[in-house]
């Protein structure tokens, strides 16, 4: 599925297209975006399937460190992570990476020229139910993401989202024409971790940049240093002279940054917190733009 203008080229795999594993959401699975003909999008890591279980494109996630009702549930079980379905609880604590056994949560999808929606409905399991609608929305110069969470279970809702953003300019590695911006001060003795084995990621008072380009992996949290904040984040390409900036509805104290040679992925992360019969909303746009 495609989203088009004058400016953007949006693709969309369907629910049951390609990426049919365990950790990302399966609405409005983003794999790629062109801006004015030129990538803007990365991938987890290279050479890879659309089909294989790493993220790519504009991949979101809900509970990466607890799905909801994973505690409560006997080993052999099912337990729900939203966007997907049901998943079977093995052995130990829940991790995002495993090949969990997977029952599909229904899906409905509906498109218009500019807009498509998806939406995600599931069973009642240990007392917990939803219904996820995210709306991809196309604009002149980007687009934007709204979600709706609609809680139909028996029990309150607690989890958290968050878009990975595999970014990369037209396809170019991580390096020193690359710069990372934040609204925030950075102070990363106050991280809460600061996994930077190379010392290539240097930390400004609001931005981040390379020395050179790393060949293994870094990973920064907490960016906010905690405090509760409205997140956004801008990356730009100083010989590219293009710029993408994520902006959003919400507050949070948690911001991330993950990435290596071929990416790099700031990431805002939004409390999910629902009561049942309630309704909880929340809206990510994206940015693009010629800094010529």
């Amino acid at each position: 599925m495609f989203l088009k203008n004058k400016n953007l080229e949006i693709r969309i795999d369907a629910p049951l297209e390609n990426y049919q594993h365990a950790r990302f959401d399966w609405t409005g699975k983003i794999v790629s975006v062109h801006y004015q003909k030129i990538p803007v999008f990365g991938v987890e890591k290279p050479n890879t399937s659309p089909k294989s279980s790493f993220g790519r494109g504009f991949y979101n996630e809900f509970g990466i460190e607890n799905a909801i009702g994973y505690d409560e549930t006997p080993v052999g079980d099912w337990f729900h992570k939203i966007g997907v379905g049901l998943l079977k609880k093995e052995e130990g604590p829940y991790d995002f990476s495993k090949s969990y056994k997977i029952k599909p949560a229904s899906f409905q999808v509906e498109q218009t020229k500019s807009k498509l929606f998806i939406i995600c409905t599931s069973e009642l399991i240990n007392g917990y139910a939803y219904i996820l609608t995210k709306e991809i929305a196309l604009s002149a110069t980007g687009f934007d993401l709204h979600y709706k969470l609609i809680n139909t279970g028996e029990k309150t809702i607690r989890t958290e989202e968050y878009n990975h953003n595999f970014l990369a300019i037209d396809q170019l590695s991580v390096g020193k024409k690359y710069l990372l911006k934040f609204p925030f001060s950075l102070e990363p003795n106050l991280f809460g971790e600061n996994i930077n084995p190379e010392k290539l990621v240097k930390i400004g008072s609001k931005s981040i940049g390379f020395e050179n380009t790393p060949k293994e992996v870094y990973f920064f949290s907490n960016l906010s240093r905690g405090k509760l904040v409205k997140p956004s984040w801008e990356l730009i390409h100083r010989e590219k002279n293009i710029g993408i900036r994520e902006t959003t509805n919400f507050e949070t104290r948690k911001i991330n940054l993950w990435g290596c040679q071929h990416v790099i992925s700031p990431e805002l992360f939004f409390d999910v917190i629902v009561d049942p019969g309630k309704t909880i909303e929340w809206s990510r746009n994206y940015h693009f733009e010629n800094l010529q």
